[in-house]
């Protein structure tokens, strides 16, 4: 069974084929679900209670009714993660819900939900969540074209475009100068890629050669550095060339897990997704890569990697598919996709020796503050 084989539109269609699965047994769907609800660990103390959910002993029933309230419930712009956090303590430091939800079933299953909770976001259905968004983005929807008419669903609204000169591009004609991809934080330098065996930095782990899929180019970043920019979900969603030169590689879609992470509410508490926390696991996620050859400066690669419940990782055409027998020659600052409703990260890799630190002259933006008291919101998308 393949994800082709699955053909609905609507929660009640998937509810439906979860029974079927489970009654069937199929693939061991109902064995891995029940030995997953019987070995669920319990929710550390002071967790909390909005975002947990008691999954021990939980029936198919409670499965289905649990994805109806996920797909009825609309996310705002402090708890985006609400449910997909909710859903976590089924596999939380469980090997056997990891089983479950990693299977092939188990993906089968996350990437049904993925795409009707995309078809609703994609629909007319979602537009007052875009009015509800616009609202609290308030004056700093001025940065924004609204297209005549309006947004037509929310994730239009997601992806919307900037006016013309709002990102102005740092440097254009020097190549030495690295611009940001996005509207981004950037939490997370690693300074000693490894290319086979995850090698710990600061705590931080990354395969370079299973983040680009297995390409012949990844070994030229073994040694070098790796950046990652993190976009919050109120932010513009279009991801940009952070160097010029040309394409000589890209994927669009390389598959991955939709959901399991052993431990990930740890990912996402504190509102800090990143430092300190193990990068290896983005490997297994849904993502795209390219790889930008530059003159003087080596190779560039950028990895934009969807957070969970996100299946659209969306390339312009002309990058969706290069190889190095026709390589695309790109601008610093051009766009090269955007992210659909769910969640966005990119992954910056530069050669080594060649990205040793992040510069920031005199008088320009190193961060934002929060204000003192003010409750932290929740990393979401």
């Amino acid at each position: 069974m393949t994800k082709e084989d699955i053909n609905i539109s609507s929660i009640e269609e998937f509810t439906t084929l979860l029974q079927q699965w489970y009654t069937a047994n199929t693939l061991d769907f109902a064995t891995n679900y029940n030995t997953a609800v019987g070995n669920v660990n319990p929710i550390p103390v002071g967790t909390d209670p909005s975002a947990t959910y008691n999954w021990k002993n939980a029936t198919i029933d409670d499965l289905c009714n649990f994805f109806k309230s996920w797909y009825t419930w609309n996310p705002d712009m402090a708890t985006g993660l609400e449910y997909i956090q909710k859903f976590s303590w089924l596999y939380y430091l469980n090997p056997h819900g990891l089983t479950f939800v990693q299977s092939l079933m188990g993906y089968l299953m996350t990437y049904a939900f993925v795409d009707i909770n995309g078809q609703k976001m994609d629909s007319a259905a979602s537009l007052p969540l875009v009015e509800e968004w616009m609202s609290e983005l308030g004056s700093k929807m001025d940065d924004y074209i609204i297209p005549e008419g309006g947004y037509k669903n929310f994730n239009e609204f997601f992806f919307r475009e900037l006016k013309p000169g709002m990102r102005p591009v740092s440097s254009p004609d020097d190549n030495s100068v690295v611009v940001s991809p996005a509207d981004a934080i950037v939490n997370m330098i690693d300074d000693n890629l490894a290319l086979d065996t995850p090698l710990e930095v600061k705590t931080q782990k990354l395969n370079v050669k299973q983040l680009l899929n297995n390409s012949s180019f990844a070994s030229d970043f073994e040694g070098g550095t790796a950046v990652s920019c993190i976009l919050m979900p109120t932010v513009y969603h279009r991801y940009h060339a952070p160097i010029a030169g040309s394409v000589i590689e890209s994927n669009e879609d390389v598959s991955g897990f939709y959901f399991g992470i052993d431990d990930f509410p740890k990912l996402i508490n504190g509102g800090n997704v990143g430092y300190g926390y193990d990068y290896s696991l983005f490997e297994h996620f849904r993502r795209g890569y390219l790889i930008i050859e530059t003159q003087k400066f080596g190779k560039v690669a950028m990895i934009p990697v969807g957070l969970n419940t996100i299946s659209s990782i969306v390339f312009k055409d002309k990058f969706k598919s290069v190889s190095a027998s026709n390589p695309i020659p790109i601008k610093k600052g051009e766009e090269v996709g955007y992210f659909q409703y769910g969640g966005s990260l990119n992954i910056l890799l530069f050669e080594k020796g060649c990205f040793p630190a992040v510069r920031i002259p005199q008088g320009q933006i190193i961060g934002t503050l929060d204000e003192k008291a003010v409750t932290k919101a929740q990393f979401s998308f």
